[in-house]
């Protein structure tokens, strides 16, 4: 989804012909049917594979996967090793083991989806001597290789996907590194990756009735959002990336809901750059997994799936300054992202001013990296690191884009916004770093904290007249559990910390007084019935006591380490 300058809203071509086909939707029901019989799901390839050889397959380590191939192979074999091999593993496969795989779909039907493509003769020779070599001569139906002449290869990625919304599906996507040796085209159209999952699994799952996925690539988020929207739009600068997207939607229409007939119903495919395509437009979510990562200005041409075309990290600066714009009231946009932090200056200070008036809005910084490790990172990524002597020259690149604007540090991680549903002087914009290890699904734990926030809110907003959170009951979280230290001999503990089990797994430390109000929160009490028995406990009955302890209480509530009883 990179940024072009007079990009607006475009005519997008359902047929591209460098992506998937998906004009055909006999041919897509046959393949999905061919697919479930072969069990080419999560479960059925974890199986077929065995866990150490699938765990090592998901860390791009294809080798174990591989071997296991083709000793089945040579065992005799099975069908499913076929997409596995091909879609997965990047190899080349007989027509007659093909064949006999997809009975429904046949080669010719997989070749006009443009799934597969014929080998040279040349490539092919080489690949039947090594399938024979690796399986005794024999492809997966039993027959000889190196009598079979005619061999097939994967165009795309076909990965099974297990979707908590809607079961088994099927993601194409471009071949990575690993399985078409070489750097990625810059028109590249990703997968299933760690920052997709990332989102998906922060997103809060409110239903709601017209969902946004800004920079959709081949569609991931568009899954999910199904399963709580009335309506997703969809965009991408990539008419590449719509293609695929439209592909796996009508190929997995059954488990997501979706009419393949009238797929404009459930969703909207738009051409363009950032929200061009959605003009005027209103959303009540907005989801998004924009090209963040930030590339010197080389002038050479891009990667469309992670650079935005713009200088640092003004992709995301331009995103968290706008997407309130386009949120109806009460909308929240969810996104991840990257943000420089300068020298001297702390994380927060640059994001912070990210952030429009009158949003509500909820920062987490999940990482940082150095310049150098960024540069690592991302020229790793594509698989510029090959050539030596242009790995060089990038590396030298990213080194000096960023200390042209002195940044010492790349911060990663996930913004929540919010337009207010109501005009409110209470507007609320949290950031905070937390880098341990988080309970994932995250996304209704988070959606639980802006519960809590707005409770507290609602309560902040009667504090004049005395009420606040005073005559409310407050329970202890179910995840909470206490941990005290103290030295060896010592009358009380030095250190009281609660530490949460769930969520975002939260430790904080807990003052004498407040670990006494916390243990006596069993909703036999009212907050301030406690606040006031410690007061006279202590001997400080002044009103400046009880008001600065339900301060803190108040945090404890906000964190999700106390809640209010039912």
């Amino acid at each position: 989804m990179a940024v072009t300058e007079g990009a607006g809203r475009q005519e997008f071509d359902d047929d591209v012909a460098s992506a998937p086909s998906s004009t055909n939707l006999p041919a897509l029901e046959a393949l999905a049917g061919d697919l479930a019989a072969l069990d080419y799901t999560v479960d059925g390839v974890e199986a077929l594979l065995g866990a150490p050889a699938y765990s090592a397959l998901g860390r791009g380590q294809l080798v174990p996967a591989l071997l296991e191939c083709r000793r089945l192979l040579h065992a005799g074999g099975s069908a499913q090793v076929i997409p596995v091999l091909l879609w997965l593993l990047g190899e080349t496969v007989p027509e007659e083991g093909l064949q006999a795989a997809f009975p429904g779909i046949g080669v010719p039907g997989l070749e006009r989806l443009r799934l597969i493509e014929r080998v040279p003769e040349d490539v092919a020779a080489e690949g039947a001597a090594e399938a024979a070599a690796g399986s005794a001569g024999d492809d997966a139906t039993g027959r000889d290789t190196g009598t079979d002449p005619t061999r097939w290869r994967a165009a795309v990625e076909l990965r099974p996907y297990g979707s908590d919304v809607g079961g088994n599906l099927w993601v194409a996507s471009d071949l990575g590194a690993e399985q078409r040796p070489g750097p990625l085209r810059h028109d590249h159209v990703l997968g299933i990756g760690g920052a997709s999952l990332t989102l998906a699994q922060t997103v809060m799952r409110t239903p709601v009735d017209r969902a946004l996925d800004l920079g959709t690539g081949c569609g991931i988020q568009v899954f999910h959002l199904l399963a709580h929207a009335r309506h997703v739009t969809a965009t991408d600068i990539s008419d590449r990336a719509l293609a695929f997207a439209r592909f796996n939607l009508l190929l997995n229409a059954p488990a997501l809901d979706i009419d393949a007939q009238r797929l404009g119903d459930r969703v909207s495919l738009r051409l363009g750059s950032l929200l061009a395509p959605i003009e005027g437009e209103r959303f009540d979510l907005v989801v998004s997994n924009p090209p963040f990562v930030i590339t010197p200005r080389t002038g050479e041409e891009g990667y469309t799936y992670r650079d935005g075309g713009l200088p640092g990290d003004a992709i995301v600066e331009t995103l968290v300054r706008d997407l309130p714009g386009i949120l109806a009231p009460g909308g929240a946009a969810q996104l991840l992202g990257n943000w420089e932090i300068t020298e001297g200056t702390a994380w927060d200070r640059r994001i912070r001013s990210f952030v429009p008036p009158g949003a509500d809005a909820w920062i987490i910084q999940r990482e940082q990296l150095t310049p150098v490790q960024y540069a690592e990172t991302w020229l790793r990524d594509a698989a510029e690191n090959r050539d030596r002597s242009a790995y060089l020259d990038s590396f030298a690149a990213y080194l000096t884009d960023f200390a042209s604007r002195n940044v010492e540090a790349i911060g990663f991680g996930s913004v929540w916004l919010r337009r207010p549903g109501t005009p409110s002087n209470l507007v609320r914009v949290t950031l905070e770093e937390i880098t341990h290890d988080i309970e994932q699904p995250v996304g209704p734990h988070l959606a639980a904290a802006v519960g809590r926030s707005d409770w507290l809110a609602a309560h902040t907003e009667h504090a004049a007249s005395g009420i606040g959170i005073a005559d409310e009951f407050l329970l202890v979280a179910d995840d909470v559990t206490e941990e005290r230290h103290q030295r060896p001999g010592a009358e009380h503990p030095g250190v009281i910390l609660l530490r949460q089990g769930a969520g975002l797994r939260r430790t904080t430390l807990l003052s004498t007084e407040l670990a006494g109000f916390v243990s006596a929160c069993d909703g036999d009490l009212t907050a301030g019935q406690i606040a006031g028995a410690l007061a006279m406990l202590l001997e400080r009955p002044d009103a400046a006591f009880t008001s600065a302890l339900l301060v803190d209480v108040e945090q404890l509530i906000r964190e999700g380490f106390l809640i209010p009883a039912p």
